[in-house]
């Protein structure tokens, strides 16, 4: 597809583990299409029709062709997609078309698929691909490779239609966003939680995001990358919310009245808390986090159940059997490593013991707690946080948090009866 004048075309897009979705597959179809819609009407009119087994976007005014295969490539429950063309249920016709189809495209071989949806339809493919082969050698003088073709010229013939193509372009599989409801993701600076917060969203779930960073014992550089990570996976929901949480005080206050070796799973004991009442604010049903089992000291299985004790929320740890090397290749696959790796002061290097506990007891970890007033100290870093708004060009809006929620910051600071 390339740029140029404004231009009206058709994208073909095909969905895989939708169809296996039963008497639901018309809610997630449904979700898809306003998912697509709402990708490509960046750049351009979109308007999608739902046809036998597949989608079809019509793209009218369309300026900015590689723009729109990124935002489609990005769109979760796409198996692939192609720009296509309807033609009569006539050889001639296909063949013709595939003919103006292929004409820019360099390739030393090819080979001709057709496929017809209900064997009934009054076609036969292999008549077809002999036709619409023939006609390209004639015209192209290409040999024809059925195994290894360097272009596949494919053809799905529906009732009383069919559509040809040639550039097939693979899409990020999954389910459409918020198909499945709403999760809020613990976002470090760090390598681990963009990729779990993807994988989450790939099966299904709108995603709120939330970060912890050291203020105002440590900068504010992990809360850039984590505005940066979030702008990235924001590029697969197209609208999203970042929580800014200033945690450094509240670290202060556990190391002042609880013993060192236990400091960072009672840190984690304090995320997760303040995790699910931001996620019962934005009616999120789970915690999301970037834990590898036994990856560091705080994610010991003994250590994993203890902070998961803090909280009723169900947690997801989309990450939780890869190793490290594992991670890393799916982060640079996402485009959220490069990023990751930049020098920053993360929250859970503040105050970090030497030898951190690898064997905790959830209620040991609440003896220490009774020390401690933990209502009031997540109330006051809740009510202390910021909020970025991400619209689906990118472009962000600041809030406070009593912007945002001013019913709860008036319970919080309400005088008890």
């Amino acid at each position: 597809m390339n740029s140029g004048e404004p231009k009206d075309v058709s994208i073909l897009i095909h969905y895989d583990e939708i169809g296996l979705k039963g008497k639901n597959r018309p809610l997630f179809i449904e979700r898809l299409s306003k998912r697509i819609e709402r990708a490509a009407s960046l750049f351009c009119e979109a308007k999608v029709r739902k046809r036998t087994g597949r989608l079809i976007l019509e793209a009218s005014g369309l300026k900015n062709p590689g723009a729109l295969i990124e935002a489609l490539g990005k769109v979760f429950g796409v198996a692939y997609f192609a720009r296509a063309r309807s033609v009569p249920l006539d050889i001639e016709s296909a063949a013709q078309t595939a003919l103006e189809m292929i004409a820019p495209l360099k390739t030393k071989s090819f080979r001709v698929r057709t496929r017809k949806s209900f064997p009934a339809t009054p076609v036969s493919t292999r008549e077809w691909d002999r036709a619409i082969g023939a006609a390209i050698q004639a015209r192209r003088h290409l040999p024809v490779d059925l195994d290894r073709p360097g272009l596949t010229v494919h053809v799905e013939v529906i009732p009383k239609e069919a559509w040809v193509y040639a550039e097939k372009i693979p899409g990020p599989g999954g389910l459409p966003t918020g198909s499945l409801g709403k999760a809020a993701a613990l976002l470090s600076g760090g390598i681990d939680s963009p990729l779990a917060a993807w994988r989450v969203m790939k099966r299904g779930c709108e995603v709120v995001f939330i970060h912890f960073h050291g203020a105002p014992y440590l900068s504010r550089a992990s809360a850039e990358k984590a505005k940066d990570l979030a702008g990235v996976l924001n590029g697969y929901q197209l609208g999203s919310r970042l929580y800014m949480v200033p945690f450094g005080n509240l670290q202060k206050e556990i190391v002042l009245a609880t013993q060192p070796e236990y400091r960072v799973v009672l840190y984690r004991r304090f995320m997760t808390r303040i995790g699910e009442r931001i996620a019962g604010f934005e009616n999120a049903r789970a915690l999301v986090t970037g834990e590898s089992l036994g990856q560091v000291a705080s994610q010991t299985l003994q250590n994993l159940a203890t902070i998961e004790d803090a909280v009723r929320m169900p947690i997801l740890r989309p990450l939780i059997g890869m190793d490290k090397d594992e991670i890393i290749e799916g982060a640079k696959a996402l485009g959220t490593f490069e990023i990751s790796i930049e020098p920053d002061q993360d929250c859970c290097s503040l105050f970090v013991p030497k030898h951190p506990a690898i064997r905790s007891h959830a209620g040991h970890l609440r003896g220490l707690e009774s020390r401690l007033p933990v209502r009031e100290m997540i109330d006051r870093v809740i009510g202390e946080t910021e909020i970025i708004d991400f619209e689906a060009d990118g472009r962000t809006r600041d809030h406070s948090f009593a912007e945002i929620h001013p019913a709860e910051v008036e319970a919080a600071t309400a005088p008890e009866a």
